[in-house]
């Protein structure tokens, strides 16, 4: 479990950021209460990301920035307590009307302990944030990050493949403009979320001077081939809280219409999962 001060976030902000640079790419689970980051820490993952997806179901709400920022500080604190290894969260648009704002947010996030988040730049996952106003958010970030004194990894994701209105070349060159103005606004690496295809995100990540994050999803090619084409970082985003839920929702389904219990029969036993949580 990881002490608190100042001096120990600062050194896994540090680590975090040399786990980019390793020539392999970093695999994130994504976790979306302390239960499920305990249980990826204790697989051995050398890094804990949050999925915005999976804390919102989690604490009964939407995705898309419908938490309260206070109720997602606590969740994260909660996560940073019960792991040794550092914390990055899905930070979505950054939890701020202004730029202003966004910095006030990141400062606050940053005070729970994590040392990384994600900004996006589309809006309501509907549309995208004119160019110069992301960069702008993604600068307040950095100087937040700049007053707390911590080495913050800030993970600039760009929709454009979401929510881009355009396609083919003229889809990729705007990506690759807001990944570069993002990383001049002071933002550490770039998440192209919803890019699957290999050969366009071959050719994204020579275009990016800087680590390059992809969505792991069922099809894409395997984590040595991601290495291959570019990729510093996979995260699995919602996908395993999708599983997890799927999993639930089926066994009780199941109990329901059948009356039966088999489905119960879990694979990890309460025991092995005890052990995954010891007395703190």
């Amino acid at each position: 479990m990881q002490a608190a001060g100042r001096p120990m976030g600062q050194a896994l902000a540090q680590h975090f950021r040399e786990l980019h640079q390793t020539g392999q790419p970093l695999l994130l689970s994504n976790a979306w209460d302390a239960g499920s980051a305990a249980l990826f820490a204790s697989l051995g993952f050398k890094a804990i990301a949050t999925t915005s997806g999976g804390v919102a179901w989690s604490l009964g709400y939407p995705d898309g920035e419908c938490v309260p920022l206070a109720e997602l500080l606590t969740v994260v604190r909660r996560i940073v307590r019960v792991v040794d290894v550092p914390v990055t969260v899905d930070f979505e648009a950054g939890f701020g009307v202004t730029p202003v704002l966004v910095g006030e947010s990141v400062r606050a996030l940053l005070d729970t302990g994590a040392v990384g988040l994600n900004l996006e730049d589309g809006i309501a996952h509907a549309s995208l944030r004119p160019l110069d106003e992301a960069a702008a958010r993604i600068a307040a970030a950095r100087k937040a990050a700049d007053a707390a004194a911590v080495p913050a990894f800030i993970n600039a994701r760009v929709d454009n493949w979401i929510v881009g209105g355009a396609d083919g070349d003229a889809l990729f060159d705007d990506a690759v403009q807001r990944a570069r103005a993002y990383l001049d606004a002071g933002a550490d690496g770039i998440y192209p979320i919803a890019l699957a295809d290999p050969d366009t995100i071959r050719r994204f990540c020579a275009a990016v001077p800087a680590p390059v994050n992809v969505g792991a999803r069922a099809g894409l090619p395997d984590l040595a081939a991601l290495g291959r084409l570019g990729v510093a970082r996979v995260s699995t985003a919602t996908r395993l809280a999708m599983v997890a839920l799927a999993a639930a929702r089926e066994a009780a389904q199941s109990v329901r219409d059948s009356g039966r219990f088999d489905g119960l029969d879990a694979r990890m036993s309460y025991d092995a999962l005890q052990q995954t949580f010891p007395p703190s």
